[in-house]
Formats: structure tokens, C-alpha cells, sequence
């Protein structure tokens, strides 16, 4: 069994849509990452990063102690690796795949987060950093566009690597990018939405979503360091 310490977020949704799309039993431990649960002693000891997601896979394959995996690619890899899905066993497949999977993680998530946070939460709208990360986001979407022009999915059969990828494309609106202007992004998008298991992934705690955290004084404090006059 494993348990996936997890938020709604895209990274967390990363994890919750392959273990949906594996079809395996998981425990869900929800962190409450606005109250700063993700800084907790018991949390850090398989997430030195302080991050979510992360995952305790009580039944590994070699049959020893619990295995706790931190970081999304590599959470991924260990989950894709046990359970022989949705990546590759031969050399060139497999080095296709997380080829992507690192640009993912490397690059369109930390460029998208970064613009989401400047655009959207931070409480001083600079220009110059709108402007910079927006112009990376745009640039990255259009390595995208151009990887699908000539592939149904992102390294050829659906993997880990458009699992990856799907989330963060799905914040498109609020970061207000057209995606009139990326087709093969868009073919791809409308592709992936329709799939149950991610869906379902996708559906995982939705309740607990928070689209406007700046909004929240304790929330600016523990994800953005943002502190009220008062403090």
C-alpha cells in the first residue's frame, strides 16, 4: 500500500492522476499546506523539501523496510518503475520519456509558477517580472506545440510524462494564455481531459481547493513569506 501525503495542487495532482491511472489501492494523507502542516518534524522526514507531494510505498518490491520518495519525477519514476506503466523498458522509449518529464519539472513548472505568483499573488505587480516570466511561459508552450505537431502524446504512448505536464497546462486560464495559439496543445489538452483516471486524479480533493490563498493572512505568511504590517 502506499500513502500519498498530498494538496490539490499541480504538482500534487501529478501523483494522484498515475496512481488513478495504475489502478492501485492508495492511502491519501491530506497536508494542510496553507497552515503549514508541510513543516512539521513528521512530514519533513520524507520530505526534506517541505513540499508536497510525497509518498511511503509500505509494500517495495524488495520486500524491506518502507520506502519514502520525495519530488514529483522521482515519485513518478519509483511508481511507473513498480508497477511496469506508463514508461518505457527499452533505453530509447524510456530516455524519451523522462527527457520530458525533467523539462517539465526543470522547466514549465517552475517558469509557470513563478508567472502565476507575480501575475496573481504577490501583492506588488512588477512589470519587469510579469513581463520576463510570461515571455519564458510563452516560449516554453511553444516548445510544447511543436513536440506535438508530430506526436499524439508528449514521447509517444501516454506516460508519466504528459501525467506531468497536463496539470500545469490546465492553469492556461488563469494565467490567461490562448491557447488558440498553441493547436497541438490545445488537441492535446482536450485528448487528456476526457481520460476517467485523470479525472479522477484530478477530482481528488477538490473540496479543499484554494484559487486565492493571497486572500488568507496566514496563508500569504506560510507560502509566500508575505507578513502583515502587524507582524
Amino acid at each position: 500500500m502506499i500513502d500519498l501525503y498530498y494538496a490539490p495542487t499541480p504538482n500534487g495532482w501529478k501523483v494522484s492522476i498515475l496512481l488513478e491511472e495504475c489502478k492501485i489501492a492508495y492511502n491519501v494523507k491530506y497536508v494542510n499546506i496553507m497552515g503549514g502542516e508541510q513543516f512539521a518534524p513528521e512530514f519533513l522526514k520524507i520530505s526534506p523539501n517541505n513540499r508536497i507531494p510525497a509518498i511511503i510505498d509500505h509494500d517495495p518490491l524488495d520486500g524491506g523496510a518502507a520506502i519514502s520518495v520525495f519530488e514529483t519525477g522521482a515519485i513518478m519514476e519509483y511508481i511507473a518503475d513498480k508497477y511496469g506503466q506508463f514508461l518505457p523498458s527499452d533505453p530509447r522509449g524510456r530516455a524519451n520519456v523522462m527527457q520530458w518529464l525533467m523539462w517539465q519539472m526543470g522547466g514549465l513548472g517552475p517558469m509557470l509558477g513563478q508567472h502565476g505568483h507575480f501575475k496573481l499573488y504577490a501583492p506588488e505587480k512588477i512589470p519587469y517580472a510579469i513581463d520576463r516570466y510570461r515571455s519564458e511561459t510563452e516560449r516554453l508552450y511553444g516548445v510544447l506545440d511543436r513536440q506535438l505537431a508530430n506526436n499524439k502524446y508528449v514521447a509517444g504512448d501516454y506516460s508519466i510524462a504528459d501525467m506531468a505536464i497536463f496539470p500545469w497546462v490546465r492553469t492556461y486560464k488563469r494565467q490567461e494564455i490562448d491557447l488558440i495559439y498553441f493547436p497541438n496543445v490545445r488537441r492535446w489538452y482536450d485528448l487528456l481531459k476526457e481520460r476517467p483516471a485523470l479525472r479522477r486524479g484530478l477530482d481528488l480533493g477538490k473540496e479543499l481547493l484554494n484559487r486565492n490563498p493571497q486572500d488568507n493572512a496566514k496563508a500569504r505568511k506560510t507560502l509566500f513569506g508575505i507578513k502583515d504590517k502587524e507582524d
